[in-house]
């Protein structure tokens, strides 16, 4: 019995060190710049880089700089069409499984939490067809110039898998679609959206695997 107190305190000692090595390595991979001379501009196209706190993703207009989002993300894929009149989406990247069956944090278990950190090929992109969006405490406008909202239109298509599996999402007014790369503790939803903003020439966080870590480079 000793024997087994033993393993198991020494278990759980590993544990969380390995979660306290991983948050000091994203808040100091998140604070180490990319892009590191790049200056925005003083108009160019909005872009909102919005979070719930742990999950960020990215609010575009439709049609800019030459890119329509209108025919990668038809009405018809909406549990109601009509949603799609609205000009912004709100796009993320995740785990499937968490995606799909976590409409609310309400829904979160540990084991989906699990699972996902432990890594899934599964991952799916969440769409939502909103009204012009304003910025607020957890969300950040980012002003890009034409040629960096097209390499970052190009960065999330590219994220999309070919035309295949999708459903409705949690109301009606959003999507899922399948989506490539791979879900893990490392390339997380907010590393996705570090990976975008970087694409695109914004200056960001060479690892941004946290939530926190997106959102600091950008003033409030």
């Amino acid at each position: 019995m000793r024997q087994l107190r033993l393993s198991v305190g020494a278990g759980l000692l590993i544990l969380l060190l390995a979660l306290g090595s991983y948050g000091i390595a994203g808040l100091v991979g998140g604070m180490i710049a990319t892009n590191s001379g790049s200056m925005r501009p003083a108009d160019g196209i909005p872009v909102i880089v919005e979070s719930n706190g742990v999950h960020t993703g990215l609010v575009l207009p439709k049609v800019a700089a030459g890119v329509d989002w209108r025919g990668v993300l038809p009405a018809g894929d909406l549990a109601d069409p009509r949603y799609a009149a609205y000009d912004h989406v709100a796009i993320g990247w995740g785990d499937r499984k968490f995606y799909v069956e976590t409409p609310t944090w309400a829904d979160v278990r540990p084991m989906t939490v699990l699972w996902a950190a432990l890594g899934s090929g599964q991952t799916v992109m969440h769409v939502e067809h909103i009204a012009p969006p304003q910025a607020g405490a957890d969300s950040r406008v980012v002003l890009l110039r034409p040629e960096e909202y097209r390499r970052l239109a190009a960065f999330i298509r590219a994220s999309f898998a070919p035309r295949g599996w999708h459903r409705t999402g949690y109301g009606m007014d959003d999507a899922f679609y399948a989506a490539v790369g791979h879900y893990d503790a490392i390339h997380t939803c907010n590393d996705w959206t570090g990976d975008a903003l970087r694409a695109a020439g914004v200056r960001i966080g060479a690892w941004t695997p946290f939530a926190m870590t997106v959102l600091e480079w950008f003033p409030a």
